[in-house]
């Protein structure tokens, strides 16, 4: 999860979102080495003395007229990749349907028959120790890692937001819609998210907790919550 002053992502704990810190760090690096030309040529403009042969050199317009276009196709083909990726769901292993309520998330897995639960956040007063503040809810979303999770999203009052960032997930709850997301879980641990659209007066106060635990782990979970 985020640290205090921390200006960089969570740590990635997903190929898609590995990829999304990829994209970020190239296209930073695309910004940094234009400022650096702009800057360049500023200070090379105010400090010497422009020839005629320079401002009427057609090669330098050529040269300012493809550099963008160029420029632009690097942003572009790997932007487009990454979402593809992220709106193909290919036979998922499990499914889950996140219901955002006014204000906390009821969770169904669809492949189990009576596997239902409602999910609030952990008053502070209840908190356990070492646990987080607003973050922390009384029921965690359970999940096999690396199996690919099919999420579908939906609201039953307003709409709200389904986010993991750590996971690279941001999937509006629309009432009367439902939207689709997928992720997998690179490694066991707890991610943790938060309602993302302004759904009213507590909508800071239904969090997200997702749990990535081995296959074994996952099925000792379900069959002792849906027995």
């Amino acid at each position: 999860m985020a640290n205090h002053m921390q200006f960089g992502f969570q740590d990635a704990s997903s190929p898609i979102m590995e990829e999304l810190v990829e994209f970020h760090d190239h296209a930073l690096m695309t910004a940094l080495a234009i400022c650096s030309l702009v800057l360049y040529l500023l200070t090379l403009m105010l400090t010497e003395k422009l020839s005629s042969n320079t401002v009427d050199a057609q090669a330098i317009e050529l040269v300012w007229t493809i550099l963008p276009a160029v420029v632009l196709i690097m942003l572009a083909l790997p932007s487009l990749q990454i979402l593809y990726m992220m709106d193909e769901i290919n036979e998922p292993d499990l499914t889950l349907k996140a219901i955002g309520h006014q204000w906390y998330w009821t969770y169904e897995y669809t492949d189990f028959k009576d596997l239902t639960f409602d999910s609030y956040m952990t008053p502070t007063a209840d908190l356990p120790l070492g646990h987080f503040r607003l973050l922390e809810v009384d029921h965690r979303v359970i999940v096999p890692m690396e199996s690919l999770v099919r999420v579908i999203v939906t609201a039953d009052d307003v709409l709200h937001s389904w986010a993991v960032p750590s996971l690279g997930v941001k999937t509006d709850a629309i009432p009367g819609r439902l939207n689709q997301t997928s992720f997998i879980a690179s490694r066991p641990g707890v991610f943790y998210g938060q309602c993302s659209e302004i759904c009213g007066a507590n909508h800071s106060f239904m969090p997200i907790v997702v749990e990535s635990t081995p296959l074994a782990n996952f099925e000792s979970w379900s069959s002792l919550l849906s027995s």
